[in-house]
């Protein structure tokens, strides 16, 4: 048996999509990773809480993202933008939306299971 796996994110047969939203998810050693494409125009409380029907996003995000730019506003106010280069953790209690005309591309490596629970397209 092998002691190694290897996915490759652009063959993942598991994909959810969303008005201004993608993700692509694979499963890997027994964690499961993203790669989501925000579109202009994505909100979580617009395109997600009516799916998902909480006040605000309750999954924990571990990312690193990729290109583009999004903003989070936590629910005691906080405001913090997360852009190319930059890896965050964003704990539950949040609502976050693309800033600028290019889409927010990153890796989820964990909340991606909970925070991508929507329609499937394989």
């Amino acid at each position: 048996m092998p002691g190694h796996e290897v996915r490759n994110l652009s063959a993942s047969a598991e994909v959810r999509t969303f008005e201004h939203a993608k993700i692509e998810l694979v499963n890997l050693a027994g964690a499961t990773i993203a790669r989501f494409t925000l579109q202009r125009g994505w909100k979580w409380s617009n395109d997600i809480k009516p799916i998902v029907k909480t006040e605000w996003c309750e999954a924990p995000h571990l990312q690193y993202i990729i290109s583009g730019k999004y903003r989070v506003q936590m629910k005691d106010g906080a405001r913090f933008d997360i852009g190319p280069g930059d890896v965050a953790s964003v704990p539950p209690g949040h609502d976050a939306w693309v800033v600028g005309d290019e889409p927010a591309v990153g890796i989820e490596f964990i909340g991606g299971r909970i925070a991508t629970e929507g329609p499937k397209k394989a």
